[in-house]
């Protein structure tokens, strides 16, 4: 198929055969980052800004390193020190760096729904780079990739997603995905970390760390988010790790080779012991360099999508 999208907002709308095809592209972009010149000139002349409201260490500098590779200028706004803190809106933001000729906007933003709006206004490519609670679609994407990666398929493994999935954007794109590519996906955690009628997504509901690890192919370890705890209704540290963490003990009575995943960053002896995340089964640092490779195909697409799609 082509890609004819101008933007990447979410997994949420996009078919089967979209997501297999940026799955593909990324195969074929992974090659690159183990070069002796690691740089190709796909988006030569093209200009990449990324537009950061949230603070990010492992996003930030993908996306900067995959644009680089892939040939881009790459322009990193600070909105801590930029007319943001003036009063400036989104959309004025947008529309000024759009008029600098710009191509491609990456975006991560607090709110829900920014990425959207800031796409509707705009006639250049938006990357959504994590909007409040609702996406992260290149985590997904890089998520399904090592998955596929390591296990060999995606269709018809048993995938289970532990933690804050309540507030986690992580969580909602990795469902969106995992499902449309047949996969079964569990989700587990205190029930307060639980949201509503989650069921309607496709997925299902587990309260037992040990049944949800029990016939998973693959764990994917989500970050205690307890900054979100205004009301301080979480469970505590010491109590979450007791009945939830990720130990070496409960991995025991798992599948031998179950894959370990986390989109970091790690709280470590709260959501996950340092033994696993260390450990064998664990591959959390494959994630990071496979993110190279996944935002690298995001970006190639999105640019030959521009002035295609309806």
């Amino acid at each position: 198929m082509v890609w004819t999208r101008k933007d990447l907002l979410g997994l949420d709308d996009l078919s089967r055969e979209e997501i297999e095809l940026i799955l593909s592209t990324a195969d074929s972009f992974k090659e690159v980052s183990s070069r002796q010149i690691k740089k190709v000139p796909a988006l030569r002349g093209k200009t990449v800004v990324n537009l950061f409201y949230e603070p990010s260490t492992r996003t930030r500098v993908s996306f900067e390193v995959a644009a680089k590779r892939l040939s881009a200028d790459v322009i990193n706004i600070e909105t801590e020190t930029s007319s943001v803190k003036k009063g400036e809106t989104l959309i004025d933001t947008g529309t000024n760096i759009q008029a600098l000729n710009a191509d491609i906007i990456v975006i991560r933003h607090n709110y829900s729904g920014a990425a959207m709006m800031l796409a509707r206004h705009l006639n250049i490519s938006v990357v959504n780079a994590g909007d409040g609670w609702h996406e992260h679609p290149t985590q997904a994407l890089l998520d399904m990739f090592t998955l596929k990666e390591k296990l060999g398929k995606i269709d018809g493994l048993k995938v289970s997603i532990v933690g804050d999935i309540a507030h986690s954007r992580v969580a909602r794109s990795n469902i969106w995905g995992l499902i449309k590519l047949g996969a079964e996906v569990t989700v587990c955690a205190p029930e307060i970390l639980i949201p509503p009628a989650i069921e309607e997504m496709g997925v299902r509901v587990s309260y037992d760390i040990d049944e949800a690890l029990h016939d998973a192919d693959a764990v994917n370890v989500l970050r205690m988010q307890f900054e979100r705890d205004g009301q301080n209704a979480f469970p505590k540290q010491v109590e979450y790790f007791k009945n939830f963490g990720i130990t070496k003990e409960r991995l025991q009575k798992a599948k031998k080779n179950i894959i370990v995943m986390h989109p970091g960053p790690l709280n470590r002896g709260i959501e996950i012991s340092s033994e696993v995340a260390d450990g064998a089964n664990s591959v959390i640092l494959e994630q990071v360099t496979n993110g190279i490779a996944v935002r690298m195909a995001v970006l190639f697409l999105v640019a030959q999508g521009e002035g295609q799609e309806k």
